[in-house]
């Protein structure tokens, strides 16, 4: 492996453990300072912050369904591991790989809350748009999962998605060349 491919995993798993720790805390400081508390209005009737315990997915799909979160997410983590190290070492897949830390920690951060509480800890509400109540490792799935689509609409080429494509394609070939 070549000193600037073990570097951007390095970057990347401080990044990913940074993030993992900001989501974790920050709901931390949730429970401490929100739960069985009024809300918090940082900005009235537009943000405030309000505890609440999500027993479901985004907008509280599949409540009370924990089991499929407890197969699918450690398969979705698996994934995205297994793209984010075949995938080509080159610029204009950087990117990329942030796109793919970003998913990565946020699944994580809230497969944790699953495992540990059986709910996930959210306190974000734009109460201006009565938009769901979230948290920060919903805002790095979400923002990850924009930008992932603008790449696909606007950056990336076909020939660029067939090279991506084809790096998870696993041959005997490519098993050689690595060793």
């Amino acid at each position: 492996m070549s000193k600037h491919k073990y570097t951007g995993y390095l970057l990347a798993l401080v990044a990913f453990v940074v993030l993992l720790w900001l989501d974790q805390w920050t709901k931390q400081l949730a429970v401490t300072h929100l739960m069985n508390q009024s809300d918090v209005f940082l900005i009235p009737g537009v943000l405030q912050l309000h505890y609440l315990e999500n027993t479901g997915a985004a907008f509280s799909l599949l409540e009370n369904k924990m089991w499929l979160f407890y197969i699918f997410t450690p398969i979705l983590c698996g994934a995205i591991l297994y793209l984010f190290l075949r995938l080509p070492n080159k610029k204009e897949y950087h990117i990329l790989r942030v796109i793919l830390v970003l998913l990565m920690a946020g699944a994580l951060g809230n497969y944790i809350d699953r495992i540990q509480y059986q709910y996930v800890i959210d306190f974000i509400y734009v109460s201006l748009i009565h938009f769901p109540v979230f948290n920060v490792a919903d805002i790095y799935v979400t923002c990850s999962v924009i930008v992932l689509f603008l790449l696909i609409l606007f950056v990336y080429s076909d020939e660029q998605w067939n090279e991506i494509v084809s790096c998870l394609k696993w041959t005997a070939k490519q098993e050689e060349n690595e060793s």
